[in-house]
């Protein structure tokens, strides 16, 4: 369960020394007299922009006010947004990629090839070549490298890792690399698989590396770290919790944050990596060719042997495993509510959604407005009451205590019924369940344009096996009363839209009864 971050490893070496790189207005290390961290490149590439880390460093390095070019072989899904610029290219094209990376003044290496099977380590290797040719020829003056921690006999992912880092260092360019272990962070390919084993087997059977230990490293703390690689000293950098965990006490820590039962894992030391990669591939919607090669990694400790020099170059204070297990799971179920209406239908990460669209007319958009600002109080509101009263009985069954209530205003942090509002503006209601006893659910309206009509969004995160069971067993009952509500919201739409008319009319003829003096 090694996210083994998607880059490399590095030589054991950990050369910290100071070096200053002329020709740009980028310096490295703190300014001992100013006491602050110097002033970072401005103009910055992201290689692999596409992938879990790349995404969220993309979005936080624009935050902060650089520019930022991002890379990756298609230019579907990479970022956008002020202050990002996507660009579809494969950095095995040496002119292409040297065009792209003309003016940068530091780049990201977040490549791997993982996911192509067998050969993975020649192709990584061949990218890492000609990144590194094209980032010389356009006169990169840095290039940061994710890789991971990892000692000794490594696994074939380690190895390789190890050997990207060697090459991009042979460019002659500066590089900082980074060695880190699991990352915890909801995407993250590790953090996946630690979730799909926790949250859908009370009890495993495991092989001798759930003892392995490991210190994985927060997603909050890599991508401060990162930030931070674009002024430290050049060199290489193990960085990680502060405490040492195994992948079975990682699993247990996860339960405890999702509050569910202990966790029962009994350890088969013959159950070698290659049966076990089979197994989670019964439990885990991770891609099994990534999957496997992480596997065959768990039996390397993955461990920092010196803290020393990134404790010394960086700001970075890491969090402890439990701490992070914490903020990976909350950070989620913020990320839901933030960028809900564009989540993409079915399975991401541990959150299932479901949407639908039906049509406005143009008469009927304040209305729908209006009954959005109506919810609280009234089964009803939602369409289909009865199947809302099933499912209240259902939830006393387990415990659940689920209410109705009407809030004086709809607003962020009002309760409605068993809803907290996260979003109430003019055009957007998205209301959030954190306490099912299967989970935790999102419910979401947005009036839109082009053409008119009202979108509906759900979505739903299994809190083990139960829940897990109640989305796939009740999931035909859900996507007929699902479609049924968005009708529903648009019928009454229509008929105060209509009453409305009738009203006006009423009032209208009515003043034409009245004589003129």
């Amino acid at each position: 369960m090694s996210e083994i971050p998607l880059s490399a490893v590095a030589d054991a070496t950990g050369g910290t020394q100071p070096a200053d790189i002329p020709g740009t207005t980028m310096t490295t290390g703190p300014d001992p007299a100013a006491g602050a961290p110097a002033r970072a490149a401005s103009q910055i590439a992201i290689a692999g922009a596409s992938g879990y880390v790349g995404r969220l460093l993309a979005e936080r390095l624009a935050g902060a006010g650089h520019s930022v070019v991002a890379i990756a072989r298609g230019a579907a899904g990479l970022p956008s947004g002020p202050r990002v610029r996507a660009c579809g290219i494969d950095v095995s094209n040496v002119d292409a990629t040297a065009d792209v990376l003309a003016g940068i003044d530091a780049a990201f290496y977040l490549v791997h090839a993982m996911a192509g099977g067998e050969g993975f380590a020649d192709r990584d290797r061949q990218l890492a070549g000609t990144f590194a040719q094209a980032a010389q020829r356009a006169g990169v003056r840095r290039i940061v490298y994710l890789g991971a921690l990892g000692h000794d006999d490594l696994s074939p992912h380690l190895a390789s890792r190890q050997e990207v880092g060697a090459v991009l260092r042979g460019s002659g360019i500066d590089v900082v690399e980074l060695r880190a272990a699991v990352i915890l962070g909801a995407g993250s390919i590790s953090f996946e698989m630690l979730r799909s084993l926790t949250e859908r087997l009370p009890v495993m059977v495991c092989p001798r590396w759930v003892g392995t230990r490991l210190q994985p490293l927060a997603e909050d703390d890599l991508l401060a770290y990162l930030e931070e690689a674009l002024t430290v000293p050049p060199g290489t950098y193990e960085v990680g919790t502060p405490d040492v965990t195994d992948y079975g006490q990682m699993m247990r820590l996860y339960a405890e944050a999702r509050r569910l039962r202990p966790r029962r894992i009994i350890t088969i030391p013959l159950l070698t990596p290659s049966l076990s990669a089979r197994w989670v591939d019964l439990v885990s919607p991770v891609d099994r060719r990534i999957s496997h090669a992480l596997i065959e990694s768990l039996v390397n400790e993955v461990v920092v042997h010196d803290p020393d020099p990134a404790m010394t170059a960086f700001t970075v204070r890491p969090l402890l495993v439990a701490d992070a297990i914490v903020r990976a799971i909350d950070e989620e179920a913020e990320r839901v509510s933030d960028g809900f209406f564009d989540r993409p239908e079915g399975l991401v990460g541990g959150v299932y959604t479901m949407r639908c669209a039906t049509p406005l007319a143009p008469d009927q958009v304040d209305t729908a407005r209006t009954n959005l600002g109506r919810v609280g109080g009234d089964l009803g509101w939602y369409g289909m009451a009865w199947a809302w009263k099933l499912r209240l009985r259902l939830g006393r069954l387990f415990g659940e205590r689920l209410s109705l209530q009407r809030p004086q205003r709809i607003e962020p942090g009002a309760q409605a019924d068993w809803w907290t509002v996260t979003r109430a503006d003019e055009d957007h209601l998205v209301l959030t369940a954190r306490d099912w006893f299967c989970g935790e659910g999102w419910l979401g309206y947005r009036v839109a344009s082009s053409p008119l009509r009202l979108e509906q969004v759900a979505a739903f995160r299994p809190k083990g096996l139960v829940g897990l069971a109640y989305w796939r067993m009740l999931w035909p009952v859900h996507w007929v009363v699902f479609r049924a509500m968005a009708r529903g919201q648009v019928r009454r739409a229509r008929a105060e839209s209509s009453r409305g008319h009738a009203a006006g009319l009423f009032r209208s003829n009515g003043r034409r009864r009245i004589p003129e003096n």
